[in-house]
Order: C-alpha cells, then sequence, then structure tokens
C-alpha cells in the first residue's frame, strides 16, 4: 500500500491544521494507522493511531502531549485517514508521517508502511 500525506504547512501558535494520509494500491481497512512525528535533531515520535476498519467505531490513542488537541479519525469511502491538530504550539513543529499497520501500537517498528512525510510548522 502507497501512503501520502499532504496537509502541512506554517502556522502561528494555537492555529489549526489537518493532515491528510491517503492510500492507493489497497484499502485502508485492514490496517490500524498511526501518525508519528520528527523534530530536527530529535528521534521520531508516536503520536496518535486509530484501530483498523470494519466497524462503526474505532479505538483511538494519542501520546499525552497532543491529549485534548489533536484528533485521528478516518473515512472508509476515501480511504484516508485525517490528523486534525488544534491549538498548536512551537513544540509541535516537526515532519510527521503517516504509517500503517497490522497492530494497534504505538511503536513504530511494528508499522510497515509509511508516507513521505509533511512539514508542520508552528512559529511563536
Amino acid at each position: 500500500v502507497q501512503l501520502q500525506a499532504s496537509g502541512g504547512g506554517l502556522v502561528q501558535a494555537g492555529g489549526s491544521l489537518r493532515l491528510s494520509c491517503a492510500a492507493s494500491g489497497r484499502t485502508l481497512n485492514s490496517y490500524a494507522m498511526g501518525w508519528f512525528r520528527q523534530a530536527p535533531g530529535k528521534e521520531r515520535e508516536f503520536v496518535a493511531a486509530i484501530s483498523r476498519g470494519g466497524s462503526s467505531t474505532f479505538g483511538t490513542f494519542y501520546t499525552d502531549s497532543v491529549k485534548g488537541r489533536f484528533t485521528i479519525s478516518r473515512d472508509h469511502a476515501k480511504n484516508t485517514v485525517y490528523l486534525q491538530m488544534n491549538i498548536l504550539k512551537p513544540e509541535d513543529t516537526a515532519v510527521y508521517y503517516c504509517a500503517a499497520s497490522w497492530s494497534l501500537t504505538r511503536v513504530a517498528t511494528t508499522y510497515d508502511y509509511w508516507g513521505q512525510g509533511t512539514q508542520v510548522t508552528v512559529s511563536s
């Protein structure tokens, strides 16, 4: 499956962005999906994940620093996963990656497919 992340950009602190992760080649329904980010000089870190499709409800979980500000969701019809980011902070600045996994985890090495990343920059 090929993943294409988009929606990044430059935003002021307190603003919002919505990232999209569109898939081609295979439906995303079989995969749990995650968002990760990597800031300059830092390791890639988990941001959020959502359980695989086939249900009207989804399990989600987030890293503590984004709880209450970010929301992960998925649209089966569009074969797309989203990350709505509100109340952005300068420390959210990073390249954001979407990824697909057979398991709902926060561990990057368990994700089999990765998008190319989209830059998010939050100015103070």
